[in-house]
């Protein structure tokens, strides 16, 4: 070691005399940062330095150098070669703590040396016990808890959290906070008990503090309350009281205003409060107590005891005179006192107390439910009820008020009427008409139905009231009626006259009054019933011509009508009953001999008489117990069982028989209608079937039991749906009309829907079959359409075939009936229809959206491929401007001085076309050419003589290319074609009038290369020969408008000097069919030293 070190001295000596530019002092690059480390854990204070020479590192602890394995192999400490002390483990005790300080890296070398920044390295603990642990809490649900806890010392301080079951705690719910080791929860649920524990964490790893249970309990909270009630006197009333919580609470009741009704209360297993037979003292307010070791919670529930409204005054039948005041007394009581109001029987004109008198008229209510009636009429002759109603229930009564009626109020009684006869024409006849009654009635005739006037001199009526008609005519004939009406009614009598031509036959004559029997006596009453009246009578000594063969028997009643009724004919005995009266209804009969000669006069009027009254005020029924027992029925009403398609079987049950059950009425109606009635009149009957319903509808039912006008309650409303068939009856209305188009080849087809009670369902949809046949092919025109549409438009039928149009209704049962087929002939059409049904077709396709979308893209295609075209032409046009070149031709060869551009005078083709568009940014000059003839594409001032040099023309004007769509003409070729044949026509180009003014120079990087044109495209033509000219030839300047046509008198043959070359004629080639086919072909053709010229000269061509 000594001998190292000295030697490290020695270097250093040597490097401290003689220092290098290039060496450096130490300097620190990356510092230690502080750590804090568990026990046992590896750990690396970093340290880097620079410096030139390297510089040693060493780390020094509180001041004191630390040892490295590389001074102690067995160290837990390494010096890394980039500076860096690592621990392969921390060694850490309660006495000793070898590696816990401040550290701090030294980096030197013979310049100098550096210090790091101090970095501390402490030792993670955490200690085992718990500084305070969480204790057992209990609450009630909706309070706060609190569970405190302080874990363990430990470095770094540890931090808390909670778990509950196992499970950690989600400190993002609202109700729950941590803080400073305390867990608050607010609100607290009965789902929020359990164990919980307390947990402190740093980095050396986790402790569990003891578990803490956490109790919440629930206050008692009700889950059924007492409700207010109101009921009957004597009826039971049951108080709900349904309480839950933890611990379970204890339930008493009590009265507010009292105590319980003793001997009339229970409470029973469900803590509800029973009271039996109330009495009006138990109305008060009833109360339910619940508490546990918690909390404590009350409700209460009124109860109010009922009287229904009675009847203590019942009012009493009375017969006044008319003019007279009547009174009905109607006396009531009930708890709460009820409501009186009146009302006559079959009127739905109600009376209250005190009503103005513009509304009751003669009839006023006093407040104690007196009805008066002043000035009695006749009319007012009926059943007068009192209703009493309050919110216990109703009742009512009634009584009878007859209006005496004089005797000039029965109607008219005809005596002796028109009789049946049958007489020649131009007779007369007299159909009698006496008649009887008080005021005396008046006689009108009818023939027919249709009242007869005083405008035919034929027909009078005399005194006592026969119609006579002279000139009996056999327009005559009728069903003659006499009409006797007074104030008191009418009655009506008709006979038969037949007016016809004997024929030899004798006519048998009209009775004489003695041939007819004597009136009978007056009718007696033998029996009343609720429907029927017996009669007897003594007949009349006087029977006339014959005997007295049977009896008819008149009615009339008030209630029935103003007139006299038959009730009974052909009766062959003096007693008879007579059967279908209506109830509780005054009669007057009146009885009528008969014999072969006619009808005897009326017997006197019996006395009134009045049929039964059943109903329970007449037999003195308890209104009360009948309604009570009514209301008390409970009817349970089955589900429907469908029979067929439109009927249903109806059954039921009662709870609690009654004997006041006449029977039942079921109510049914199709959702959203009216309802229908059908009567179940025996009260032992459970079933009944309900028929002709509709199919396909759906149905609501309910059943109502009855006695008399009394009325239970209805049963719970079941809908049932019958269901679905095909409809039974075609669309009605079916139509076939021809659409006024511009042809006849479509028609519209309308219909009107089935009957509602035969369409069996809701129609979906209609079917429409347009069913054609010719000769040889059948044509079919099938659509379908919704159920609510009753029209539809059919397109396409043929002219000249005969076609049947067939419409159906459909259901979800399927299609029902067809329509009748409905014919319709599409005549046929001129050349002129089929030409207008062709534009009519593609009028069709035009307006189809795909044809739309179509027509759209291509033309946005068209119009960017344009917009890219113009782009490029005018890009390229501006690349080219810098280009400036001289143009001459030497008919010998190449003029080396320049290109060489062919513009040949020649022939010039009429009908050119116009080519505006290539004329915008151009050069005007004037182009004229043929298509066997060279083309002169520069024009000169006429004025201006060419210029020879040597055989060659110098053109000192720019010749522009050609534009799209004109023909270029070919060089000369010594191994080119042979000249072309005479006669093919020229091909028209745009004429340009205005001269260019720009003068061209070879392009310096052109310099020495010569162009020669070849032929561009062979035309498979027939081509004549034709001498062409060594040069220009001037062309006459072009009239004044830009474009013209040019004049085809001025293509003239040049002929060639004897030292000159013949050209050869080119052939057209219209560029416009591909720039690709004419790169091709120059290519072709082109020698092989000029293959960049001809290239260039191609692509001037194209571009423009």
């Amino acid at each position: 070691h000594s001998h190292l070190g000295s030697h490290f001295i020695l270097r250093c000596a040597c490097y401290r005399s003689r220092p290098r530019l290039e060496d450096a002092a130490p300097r620190i690059v990356e510092h230690p940062s502080d750590l804090i480390v568990s026990k046992g854990e590896p750990a690396t204070l970093n340290c880097k330095a620079e410096g030139r020479p390297t510089p040693m590192v060493e780390w020094y602890k509180d001041g004191e150098r630390v040892e490295t394995d590389r001074e102690d192999p067995r160290s837990h400490r390494m010096l890394l070669p980039s500076g860096s002390l690592f621990f392969l483990r921390i060694v850490h005790g309660r006495r000793s703590k070898p590696d816990e300080g401040v550290y701090v890296c030294v980096a030197r070398n013979y310049l100098g040396e550096a210090v790091s920044r101090n970095a501390s390295l402490e030792v993670a603990i955490l200690r085992d016990d718990f500084r305070q642990t969480p204790s057992d809490v209990v609450v009630a649900a909706g309070e706060p808890a609190v569970m405190e806890c302080i874990p363990p010392r430990g470095h770094p301080e540890p931090t808390i959290s909670w778990k509950r079951n196992n499970v950690k705690v989600n400190d993002k719910d609202e109700r729950i906070t941590i803080r400073g080791g305390k867990l608050m929860i607010s609100n607290t649920r009965k789902s929020d008990a359990g164990m919980y524990v307390c947990v402190g964490t740093n980095m050396v790893g986790e402790k569990d503090s003891d578990p803490a249970e956490l109790v919440v309990f629930e206050r008692p909270m009700f889950v059924r309350r007492p409700v207010n009630q109101v009921v009957l006197a004597d009826d039971t009333v049951d108080f709900q009281c349904e309480v839950q919580g933890d611990p379970t609470p204890t339930i008493r009741w009590r009265k507010e205003e009292g105590e319980l009704p003793r001997g009339r209360f229970e409470i029973r297993a469900d803590n509800s409060l029973r009271l039996t037979q109330v009495k009006a003292e138990d109305e008060g307010s009833y109360t339910c107590l619940s508490e546990n070791s918690v909390g404590k919670a009350e409700a209460s529930g009124t109860l109010q005891v009922h009287v229904p409204p009675q009847i203590v005054v019942r009012p009493r039948d009375q017969i006044s005179a008319q003019g007279r005041t009547v009174t009905f007394l109607c006396g009531t009581k009930g708890n709460p006192p009820p409501a009186v109001f009146w009302q006559k029987e079959g009127s739905q004109v109600l009376l209250f107390p005190s009503q103005p008198p513009s509304q009751s008229g003669r009839f006023s209510v006093s407040l104690s439910g007196e009805l008066t009636i002043t000035d009695v009429h006749s009319e007012d002759s009926g059943y007068y009820i009192c209703q009493a109603i309050s919110v216990a229930g109703s009742i009512l009564t009634k009584a009878l008020l007859e209006v005496e009626t004089p005797s000039d109020r029965i109607p008219p009684i005809i005596r002796q009427g028109p009789a049946n006869q049958t007489l020649a024409p131009g007779t007369t006849a007299q159909l009698q008409c006496h008649v009887m009654g008080n005021p005396l009635p008046s006689i009108q005739w009818e023939r027919d139905g249709q009242r007869i006037l005083g405008n035919d001199e034929r027909i009078s009526l005399m005194e006592n009231g026969t119609l006579q008609i002279t000139a009996l005519q056999e327009t005559d004939s009728g069903a003659y009626t006499c009409v006797a009406s007074s104030l008191s009614g009418e009655t009506s009598w008709s006979g038969v006259l037949t007016v016809k031509e004997s024929g030899g036959l004798s006519v048998p004559p009209v009775s004489e009054p003695y041939q007819l029997p004597g009136p009978p006596q007056k009718p007696v009453v033998t029996d009343v019933t609720r429907n029927s009246v017996t009669l007897t009578w003594q007949p009349n000594a006087h029977e006339g011509g014959a005997a007295v063969t049977s009896y008819i028997i008149e009615a009339f009643s008030q209630s029935a009508g103003s007139t006299w009724q038959t009730v009974a004919d052909f009766v062959k005995l003096e007693k008879h009953t007579v059967t279908g009266l209506s109830p509780n209804t005054i009669y007057l009969f009146i009885v009528r001999a008969v014999n072969a000669y006619g009808l005897s006069d009326p017997s006197p009027i019996s006395e009134p008489v009045r049929t039964q009254d059943v109903s329970p005020t007449g037999q003195g029924v308890d209104h009360r117990q009948v309604q009570r027992e009514l209301g008390e029925m409970a009817v349970q009403l089955h589900e429907p069982a469908l029979l067929t398609a439109s009927s249903v079987k109806i059954s039921w049950n009662v709870d609690r028989q009654s004997q006041y059950i006449q029977g039942y009425r079921l109510l049914y109606r199709p959702v959203g209608g009216s309802w229908s009635q059908q009567e179940v009149k025996a009260a032992t009957e459970r079933s009944a079937v309900i028929a002709n319903l509709l199919k396909g509808t759906e149905y609501e039912i309910k059943i109502r039991p009855y006695f008399n006008e009394f009325q239970g309650m209805d049963s719970r409303l079941l809908t049932f749906r019958t269901p679905e068939e095909v409809p039974s009856a075609p669309p009605r209305a079916v139509t076939v009309a021809t659409v006024k188009l511009s042809n006849s080849s479509s028609i519209s087809v309308s219909w009107q829907p089935p009957p509602t009670e035969m369409q069996n369902g809701v129609i979906q949809e209609y079917k429409v079959w347009c069913l054609g046949n010719d000769s040889q092919t059948r044509y079919h025109i099938n659509q379908t359409v919704d159920g609510s549409v009753l029209t539809t438009l059919l397109k396409g039928l043929l002219p000249g075939v005969l076609y049947q149009v067939e419409v159906a209704a459909v259901t979800s049962a399927g299609v029902g009936t067809h329509s009748q087929p409905v014919s319709v002939l599409i005549s046929g059409g001129s050349e002129s229809d089929e030409n207008v049904s062709l534009a009519e077709q593609i009028t069709d396709v035009v307006k189809q959206p795909a044809f739309i979308a179509g027509i759209g893209g291509a033309c946005w295609v068209i119009l960017m491929g344009f917009s890219v075209w113009i782009y490029c032409r005018r890009k390229k046009r501006k690349e080219l401007s810098h280009y400036t070149a001289s143009f001459a031709y030497t008919p010998a060869g190449i003029d080396i001085f320049g290109y060489v551009w062919i513009c040949r005078p020649g022939m010039m083709g009429a009908n050119m076309g116009n080519y505006p568009w290539l004329a915008d940014s151009w050069p005007t000059t004037n182009l004229v050419h043929n298509g066997k003839d060279s083309v002169n594409c520069c024009t000169s001032k006429h004025d201006t003589p060419e210029r020879y040099y040597n055989g060659k023309t110098r053109f000192y004007r720019w010749c522009p290319p050609l534009p799209d769509r004109t023909y270029l003409m070919d060089g000369v070729m010594e191994d080119g074609p042979a000249p072309p044949p005479r006669g093919v026509a020229s091909s028209p180009t745009t004429s340009y009038s205005h001269q260019s003014t720009a003068t061209l120079t070879p392009s310096p990087r052109d310099d020495g290369h010569c162009l020669d044109i070849p032929r561009l495209h062979q035309l498979e033509q027939p081509q004549i020969a034709r001498r062409l000219p060594c040069g220009p030839v001037p062309v006459p300047r072009a009239p004044s408008p830009p474009l013209t046509q040019s004049n085809p008198n001025l293509a003239a043959n040049q002929e060639c000097p004897d030292n000159t070359v013949p050209h050869r004629s080119a052939h057209k080639r219209d560029l416009s069919q591909g720039a690709a086919q004419s790169v091709e072909n120059i290519n072709n053709t082109t020698p092989g030293v000029f293959p960049f010229l001809y290239k260039r000269a191609t692509e001037v061509l194209l571009l423009k």
